[in-house]
């Protein structure tokens, strides 16, 4: 297996997928984020997502894809650090189960690449009924981060941690700006993204040399101009901030506490974070579930959970109103005890074990895999299979975790938590 370069700043990666009787073919497109087209590009995966040139509405598509043997197709919209990667896949059974010998290989690739390619236009322009739906469609889902207060909390911290930095810039966009899109607007970030893209094309169980011949095809007439992925980049290190912000009702208080690693030196590997993070929060038998939710049942949950391409650590929980601050001295104290106390050999041991065991479910699943691949390719490393990574994962060493935990400085920590004499009176919350 290997990543071909196609043409400047296009690529495919072929993998195995003899074990499967289905396929898939994703085309990913990683850009770098805008602030002022950030709302646009949210905007736009949903409308990319109900249809194109040759099934111009959802109920169309609908019916090409169930005479495929009900093949799924997604658009999607995510973070690679400050860029975006906008992506659609395509996944059916392979040629050799087709009842009448067709051409699968053929028929998927139209629609994964008449999706991104050949969208659905109306005088040159985003076709205006489909824009307004899912400018609403995102406005709900902006409006319900509030009822999720998990996530509500999270995302404020994240929002004070980056500030203006690209790294802030938000994936969903922004509430305000949403009456500033338009056909007009929406093309244009399109034909920016076209034009600025890295373009990666997995595919796994189909014909490479095929799908390579019509994603070719496609690109034929796009003036293209890729640029490079953006670099690594880390917060500076500040001094703490706490936040504090009160809902009436609430039943269990959110804690959000960032840490940054300053961008003084490389970031440590993904092999090393990952047992890093498992140790630290990660796992059922990390430090924070061990001692500060089971031993001293201060919180309902406690995670951490790190970002290479941006040097954060997070670490958030639930916990009872009234007893952040006991939470979050003691998770302080959990991390300054795995910097500077004892690790013992069989607490890594036992988160390794975790890792090692997810890392083999990764072949039981072809989105698992294809994930796998692409996560090393943003972050500009050779392509290696789960079956190396679990030789990393064996070689991290104690030295390494603890190098790596004491890299991360407290920057920020953000409280949502009941307003003094309404807990526990109402209030819808994630748990």
């Amino acid at each position: 297996m290997e990543r071909k370069q196609l043409a400047p700043g296009v690529f495919i990666t072929s993998m195995s997928a003899a074990k499967f009787n289905r396929c898939r073919i994703t085309i990913h497109l990683r850009f770098p984020a805008q602030r002022e087209t950030a709302t646009d590009a949210a905007v736009l995966a949903l409308v990319l997502e109900r249809g194109y040139a040759a099934c111009p509405d959802m109920t169309a598509l609908s019916r090409r894809l169930a005479e495929l043997y009900g093949a799924d197709l997604g658009v999607d919209l995510s973070s690679a650090g400050p860029d975006r990667v906008l992506s659609a896949d395509i996944c059916g059974i392979k040629d050799a189960y087709a009842l009448a010998g067709e051409n699968l290989t053929d028929a998927y690739a139209d629609i994964v690449f008449g999706t991104i390619f050949d969208p659905y236009l109306i005088d040159g322009r985003f076709d205006p009924e489909a824009v307004r739906i899912e400018t609403e469609t995102q406005a709900r889902r902006l409006e319900a981060e509030f009822n999720s207060k998990r996530l509500y909390c999270v995302r404020q911290a994240r929002r004070k941690f980056f500030g203006d930095s690209p790294a802030g810039i938000e994936l969903g966009g922004y509430p305000t700006e949403l009456v500033n899109v338009t056909p007009t607007s929406l093309k244009a970030e399109y034909d920016r993204i076209l034009s600025t893209a890295s373009i990666d094309v997995m595919v796994q169980g189909v014909d490479e040399a095929r799908v390579a011949d019509l994603l070719l095809r496609k690109l034929e007439g796009i003036r293209r101009d890729p640029q490079p992925f953006a670099l690594p980049m880390a917060m500076p290190r500040t001094p703490l901030r706490h936040f504090k912000e009160e809902v009436p009702g609430l039943t269990q208080a959110k804690l959000c506490m960032l840490f940054t690693t300053g961008g003084e030196s490389d970031p440590p590997s993904v092999s090393i974070l990952r047992v890093a993070m498992s140790v630290l929060g990660g796992s059922a038998t990390s430090r924070l579930f061990r001692n500060v939710r089971e031993k001293q049942s201060l919180c309902y949950y406690c995670g951490s959970a790190a970002q290479r391409s941006t040097g954060v650590m997070m670490i958030d929980s639930g916990v009872e109103p009234g007893k952040e601050q006991q939470a979050e001295a003691a998770i302080l104290a959990e991390l300054e005890g795995l910097k500077n106390g004892p690790i013992t050999q069989e607490e890594i041991d036992d988160c390794r074990r975790g890792l090692l065991s997810s890392m083999d479910a990764l072949s039981d699943s072809l989105a698992a895999l294809e994930g796998w691949y692409y996560g090393q390719i943003t972050r500009g490393e050779p392509l290696y299979p789960p079956e190396y990574g679990k030789v990393l994962i064996s070689a991290v060493t104690l030295d390494e975790v603890r190098q790596a935990l004491q890299s991360y400085s407290y920057s920020v920590c953000y409280d949502v938590t009941a307003k003094p004499g309404t807990a526990g009176k109402g209030g819808a919350e994630d748990v």
